[in-house]
């Protein structure tokens, strides 16, 4: 991912689960930001970036897209860079733990600095970082809500059902 301080163009987007902002300098996708975690003081103004970031959304949303194909220019630390692209990999209906995603760095006592990290990505749902979980199975912290990990986790499990058995419940769909 690039580091940008260029201006800002901004678009929304709704979808199940809450209205999105989507931002970015017109060359990168900068920021996703949840409905009520953003203020509405900004004027809308859309890009090419948004608008194919937001058709990827849509199809995302639809069940019709797994991966995500955009210019990311999110800003942070070389730490927390290291982080979300070890999250930008994590493949469509699987779960990670943090303590994998330290161990993926090469820092296997970093977990809870990978908690951190993850939980201040800019760029939810495109860089997964719902498909983050404790070591012990449960969810964890996630900046749109738990209910909001838990819809994005259940749409994947649902998509991935029709290359399951049926008998299996959509929670259990994912891969370890």
């Amino acid at each position: 991912m690039l580091e940008t301080l260029d201006a800002m163009n901004y678009q929304h987007l709704n979808t199940p689960i809450g209205t999105l902002r989507l931002a970015s300098n017109g060359t990168y996708l900068l920021k996703i930001e949840f409905e009520g975690h953003y203020n509405n003081d900004v004027v809308e103004t859309s890009d090419a970036v948004l608008v194919n970031c937001a058709h990827q959304l849509t199809d995302y949303f639809a069940g019709k897209r797994q991966r995500f194909e955009l210019p990311l220019g999110a800003k942070g630390t070389p730490f927390q860079q290291s982080v979300w692209d070890v999250l930008a990999d994590i493949s469509y209906g699987e779960l990670r733990s943090y303590k994998d995603i330290a161990h993926s760095i090469g820092n296997p006592a970093a977990v809870r600095a990978v908690g951190a990290a993850s939980g201040r990505n800019p760029l939810p749902i495109v860089v997964p970082c719902h498909r983050v979980i404790g070591s012990d199975g449960s969810l964890t912290g996630f900046a749109g809500g738990l209910e909001t990990k838990r819809v994005l986790l259940q749409l994947e499990a649902r998509v991935m059902l029709p290359r399951k058995s049926p008998a299996k419940a959509p929670g259990k769909n994912f891969r370890r």
